[in-house]
């Protein structure tokens, strides 16, 4: 692994950990010339369906935007980062349990959707407000009396 400081080719794995639910495994690693320490993470790599947009385009399904989605509805709400990558990987899952080579973008919505609501109520209104594209204040107002009960 090529040091990310330097760019030397040649690195010391230092200490291997397994997380804790066994889904990656976590190296500390050292640089042989600048002797700086950094962490790489193995996960398995697997194949998502592809993403079938509203206008047709497929795209490659990207666990960055789910998560920067989420992040965006969980922005300053009291949601550990611990939280939010478990309701991620339960996306993920779901995404690969289905079977599918292609999945409408609305699908993923809907499950992030049934994520945030469990983790959080305000940031779930946030993200389904703009997901859903409230014509006007009383589907707003119907979603939030439903969040209520």
């Amino acid at each position: 692994m090529k040091c990310p400081f330097c760019g030397h080719a040649e690195t010391q794995v230092v200490e291997t950990r397994v997380s804790e639910d066994g889904d990656f495994i976590r190296r500390r690693r050292q640089c042989g010339a600048c002797e700086k320490r950094f962490t790489t993470y193995e996960r398995p790599d697997v194949n998502y369906p592809a993403v079938v947009k509203k206008d047709g385009r497929r795209i490659e399904f990207e666990r960055a935007k789910l998560q920067a989605s989420m992040n965006l509805a969980l922005r300053k709400r009291p949601v550990s980062t611990e939280q939010i990558d478990s309701a991620i990987e339960r996306i993920e899952e779901k995404l690969l349990s289905l079977g599918v080579r292609e999945i409408p973008s609305n699908r993923i919505g809907e499950l992030v959707m049934r994520e945030l609501k469990k983790l959080d109520k305000v940031a779930y209104v946030r993200f389904a407000s703009v997901y859903r594209s409230f014509e006007d204040i009383d589907e707003f107002k119907t979603l939030v009396d439903e969040v209520r009960r």
